[in-house]
Order: structure tokens, then sequence, then C-alpha cells
């Protein structure tokens, strides 16, 4: 089958950034012997974090509390049908990653999760049906998982996401309804042929079940949700551009985006913009079949309050626009006979780090770098503490995070003291001390680079790692500096780093 211009070039910049940015596979059972990092979580992160590390000779131990069929988090446990709202070029997740297509699906997304566990030798590195309970040093200052029993570490890598089991409320009169109730994440081998659906909820994971519905040709969908959020066009493009904002915030000039997406996308439909919230204060969702299903009559999306079930459906206080949740509407019924509670995930704790790291005012997602808790440099909550943002999904972050806690593992004048720790944090929450939230509960991809630039530059230490921290090139020769270094400590009686 020929393949399209646009697919062929996509392939071949793939094929590049593998070739130049992948650490190299370490042999078979082969023996690592730099220091030691626990990885919790086999997801999507905890996979790459862990390739990156053995690709650079550090030995790993991946702790996932579900069995094999886990491997790929959040991915292992939604629909066949699911699949990504972004383009995938902003989905990279590590350099070795080859797509086939724009948006590629659920089992596509797990086979290149699998296959890169596979391809960095980490079946023998990964310790299934283990769920992290606690995680405390010894008196030598190593990191114990849960007892002694399964090692010694000098780094630890929290790799849980942000979406955990399904979020599934219960509703008043909820068992009085006739019809079905399924979770969104639920609808393998399910129809909504001829049916009349209600979807509640207005997130992402409603988009996901709206799609469903309609591709399943329902008779009739109607999307419940308690208030409007952004929508951006599918466009890699645009999301790009969108995510430049470096500001991480509103900023005088956001009324540009927004007056942009109204015009040209809503168009008819603005009145499911939102009227006061800013395009700059929580994730957006990406979808550019929405609308099309609303203008066709195929849905309609309803903004208000769920009263409660009824027999043949839901009552639903339906606000007029501007209206808060909770304030008065109209009480109407929405007749249905199939209900998808698009509710989304319970976010996974993080309470099994030790309880320092949860110190008002330095408490996640308010870390450093929004990952590493203060006080403790050589914990790294990957992809853990996100909250809100707009731009790349996994592109190049996660394995920046990671080789920033490789780089403060190995070389002690690099390592981040916990008061400018706390003093960058404080720094950053005075910088955008005037946005609608936290500092660290929206950020942009723009933002986010410019904390490790301004991270590396700050101390002239680190400028021997940049290649390495942004590229994943060239680790030799600053740990050949490294080594350099310790013997000069070591010539004026400083204590000696750990190098490997």
């Amino acid at each position: 089958m020929e393949l399209h211009p646009i697919l062929f070039l996509y392939s071949i910049l793939q094929w590049i950034l593998d070739k130049l940015l992948s650490p190299t596979p370490p042999p078979p059972h082969a023996t690592l012997h730099r220091p030691r990092i626990a990885i919790i979580g086999a997801g999507l992160t905890g996979v790459s974090s862990a390739s990156h590390c053995v690709g650079h000779g550090f030995d790993v131990t991946i702790f996932e509390a579900g069995d094999e069929k886990s491997l790929g988090g959040i991915w292992s446990q939604v629909n066949n049908t699911s699949g990504l709202q972004i383009h995938s070029i902003m989905y990279r997740f590590h350099p070795s990653v080859r797509w086939t297509s724009g948006y590629p699906d659920r089992h596509q997304i797990v086979s290149q999760i699998t296959q890169l566990w596979k391809r960095y030798g980490l079946q023998d590195r990964t310790k299934f049906n283990t769920r992290v309970t606690s995680v405390y040093k010894d008196k030598q200052g190593r990191w114990i998982i849960n007892d002694p029993s399964n090692g010694r570490f000098d780094g630890v890598m929290a790799a849980i996401g942000s979406c955990g089991d399904p979020k599934m409320p219960h509703i008043s009169g909820q068992e009085s309804f006739k019809g079905e109730i399924y979770h969104s994440s639920k609808l393998d081998g399910k129809t909504a042929r001829g049916k009349k659906v209600l979807i509640v909820g207005g997130g992402a994971s409603a988009v996901e079940a709206l799609e469903f519905v309609v591709h399943t040709d329902a008779k009739s969908t109607s999307v419940l949700a308690r208030s409007e959020k952004w929508i951006i066009p599918r466009n890699a493009i645009i999301d790009t551009l969108l995510a430049f904002n470096i500001f991480g915030q509103e900023t005088i000039f956001s009324w540009i985006p927004e007056s942009l997406l109204r015009i040209f996308f809503y168009r008819d439909l603005n009145d499911l913009a939102p009227p006061s919230t800013g395009l700059f204060t929580e994730t957006p969702m990406v979808n550019s079949d929405i609308f099309h299903q609303i203008r066709s009559g195929k849905a309609e999306w309803l903004r208000g309050d769920i009263i409660g079930f009824t027999e043949t459906g839901i009552r639903f206080n339906h606000r007029a626009k501007g209206v808060p949740k909770g304030g008065p509407g109209r009480e109407e019924l929405v007749e249905g006979d199939m209900v998808i509670m698009a509710t989304g995930f319970h976010r996974p704790s993080l309470s099994f780090l030790p309880k320092e790291c949860f110190q008002d005012p330095y408490q996640p997602p308010n870390w450093y770098l929004q990952v590493f808790p203060p006080e403790h440099m050589s914990i790294c909550a990957n992809n853990c503490t996100y909250v809100n943002g707009i731009g790349a999904v996994g592109n190049y972050h996660i394995g920046i995070y990671t080789r920033l806690l490789l780089m403060f593992l190995v070389d002690p004048l690099a390592r981040p003291h916990e008061y400018w720790m706390k003093r960058w944090i404080d720094m950053t929450t005075r910088l955008k001390s005037m946005a609608p939230t936290g500092a660290f509960d929206f950020f942009t991809y723009s933002e986010l680079m410019y904390w490790f630039i301004f991270c590396v530059a700050i101390n002239p230490f680190r400028w021997k790692w940049a290649l390495f921290v942004f590229f994943g090139i060239g680790d030799a020769i600053p740990l050949g500096v490294v080594r350099g270094e310790d013997r000069v400590r070591n010539g004026l009686g400083l204590k000696k780093g750990f190098v490997e």
C-alpha cells in the first residue's frame, strides 16, 4: 500500500530522533553498577524513565501494584476504542517510539510501551503485584521500598501518574433507573445502537464517550456538563502555538487566542465557550469533531446540575451561560436508556513518600521544578504532580526529569540544596502571583522548558551536563569531570561524592 507523503516524512523524522536520542539498550542480563533507582509504577512514564536509566548504565527496579496486564498504566485500563486526542508528534514519551498514525489508538500505545519495556530488558527488573506503601531511608541514607528485602536504592522515581481507578459516583435515585449505566472506561463490548444516551460529565472522558456513542449509531446523545471547558482544535500547529505562552498563565494578551477560537472554531456555538474562565487556567479538551456532531444534530451539550435519576432518565437543572454551579436554572427531565458516567479517575496517592515531603507551603505540586520535594532531591515524582497545562504530553520532559535526577545522584556539585530549591519555588510563586490559579496548578510546555534551562544555567557545575540533560547525549565526559572534582575534594579533605 502506498504510504502517504506526510506519514512518510513523519516516519523519517521518528527514525532520525530514534538514532540521535535513544540511549543504547544494555546487553541481556547486564550487571549495571551506577546508582540504583527505584521506579514506582509500570505505566508509560515508569517504563520510559526506566529505559533512560538503564540506557545510561543505571540500575533500576520497577515496582508495579498490578500484574503484567497493568503494564502501560492508565492505557491498560481504558477502552480499545480509546486513543490520543492530541497529535502523536506531541506524545513521544521516548525517542525510540514509532507511531504509524497521527492519532494512535489504545492498542498501538500499549504496544509501544510494551516494546520499550522489552527493548531495554526491563522484564527482569520489574516486580509486579508489589504495591508500594512506604519509602524511607536506612541509617546510611539509602532508600528502602516497603522493607529491606526489596533492596536499597540511591534514588526514587515515583511514576504513578495522575489517573488511577475509575471514579464512579453514586447519584440519588440511581437504583430506580431502568436502563444501563457504565463508566466511560468500561465500554468494550457495549453498543449504543438505537439508544438514547446520556453522558454525565464534560471533560476529556465525555469527549471519548461521545465519540463512542456516535460511532455506534446512537439514536441521540445528550452531554450533561456542570460547566464549560475550553475546546481547542485537533491541530498540532495550533496546539503548539498555544503552548508558546512562556508565562504559563493568563496575560493581558490571552484575549487574542481566546477571541480567535471563538470566531473561527466555536463560531455559531459560542454559547459553549467559557464566559469568564481563561484559556490558560486549566487543561483544554482537544477535539475537532465535537462541534460537528452538535451541528449535525447527533448530540447536544447541556450545561447544568444533576438532580437525580428517574426510571426513564435524569432530572437536570439546566443553567444559562455564566450562571455558576448550583445556581438557578430550569429543571427538566432528560430521557435516556443508557447512561455513561464520564466522571474521570481517582488520582493515585503519593502518601508512600516521607511525610516531610508534604509540609506546607511546599506540598505537591509546589515542589522544585514541580517534581522534586525540597527535602529530598533524590526523589522525583515524574508526571505525578501534574494538575493542568497546555502542550506536548511526555514529549521530552519525562527524559529530562529523569536525567536531572541522574545528574543530581552522580554529581555532588550539581545537586540542589534544600534552601535553594525552596527559594526557586518562592520565586516562581511570586512571578505568578497574579495568575488566577496556583503557581504550579497550571503551566505551558514553554514555561516548563524555561524551568529546565534556568535549572541548568543557574549552576555552572551543571553546564557540563547540558547536552546530557536536554538530549541524553554524552554522559561520559561529565562523569570524567566529576571524578576529577572528587579527587580535588578528597585532596582538600571534603566528603567524596558517590559516582559509580
